[in-house]
């Protein structure tokens, strides 16, 4: 009797979660709901700012439509110049190529190319050859139905200083992390002007989306200035935090990755999915 039961409470958990939600299940920060969402009228402004209140200017230099036959190395690292990848998944150029005007990354492209000890598999990773501080930054991707980790993220480590603010950090395959939309922010360490951090502190956050988020393209955001960092899911604002240590300019980075933490380790009968990007923007404000 008790697994019967047991098992109707989960039925019914799996059909309540299909359906639109009001009170965030446990674990998760807050909702998101179908309204909430925002519909684009245009595509020279951020989604969620569509009328352009904030006074937003394209940065050029960091933009990328993805609309060329090769990638951009002149703006992006093809692959990440100082990180192999997190074990057992190896960052390899091969898996990254541009297609119908957009991004993509795959799995173990890297042909005859014999990985690294501890490596079994490869995945994709460009990151921008410059830096950059403060702005909106913005993506529609369709991440990867497949354990491997889809990510859009800014960060830059140095001897005294390393910080990271996670956009986009998400591996909807697994069950029961369909509907999440995670974001986090990182300190690392950091100088005494900058807060003096000697130990890693980080403030991860988990919302529930209406949508299974692999099923589909969606648009992340965020908007990021010396006093707020703002986190944006279609167009939504979903999370708002005071700037207290992000003051470093940052690297973007695009990248599908191994994470134990997100259960997201390889499975050799997923290799054919793909995280696809149709564009990476950057807006500033006038300073």
């Amino acid at each position: 009797m008790k697994a019967i039961v047991s098992g109707l409470s989960l039925a019914l958990c799996t059909l309540s979660y299909a359906q639109e939600l009001t009170v965030p299940p446990p674990g998760y920060t807050d909702v998101i709901k179908r309204s909430d969402l925002v519909q684009r009228e245009n595509q020279q402004f951020p989604l969620s700012d569509q009328s352009n209140s904030g006074k937003w200017t394209l940065n050029a230099q960091f933009t990328d439509e993805f609309d060329g036959q090769t990638l951009n190395t002149k703006r992006w690292h093809p692959s990440n110049p100082s990180w192999k990848g997190r074990e057992p998944t190896f960052f390899h150029k091969d898996n990254t190529r541009l297609e119908e005007g957009e991004l993509v990354m795959s799995i173990n492209q890297h042909g005859d190319t014999k990985l690294p000890k501890g490596y079994s598999h490869s995945s994709g990773f460009i990151k921008t050859k410059e830096r950059i501080l403060y702005g909106y930054f913005e993506s529609e991707a369709k991440l990867m139905d497949a354990p491997w980790v889809s990510g859009f993220w800014l960060t830059m480590g140095t001897k005294d200083w390393w910080t990271e603010i996670d956009i986009q950090e998400n591996c909807p395959c697994v069950e029961g992390q369909r509907h999440d939309i995670n974001s986090n922010l990182h300190v690392f360490r950091s100088p005494k002007e900058h807060g003096n951090v000697k130990k890693h502190f980080s403030d991860p956050k988990k919302y529930y989306h209406p949508d299974e988020i692999q099923k589909g393209y969606h648009v992340w955001g965020l908007e990021w200035n010396k006093d707020v960092i703002r986190f944006f899911i279609d167009g939504f604002m979903f999370r708002e935090v005071e700037n207290t240590h992000w003051h470093q300019p940052l690297t973007i980075n695009v990248n599908n990755e191994s994470n134990k933490w997100f259960k997201a380790l390889p499975d050799d009968s997923r290799t054919d999915q793909e995280y696809r990007v149709k564009y990476v923007r950057v807006w500033q404000q006038s300073q």
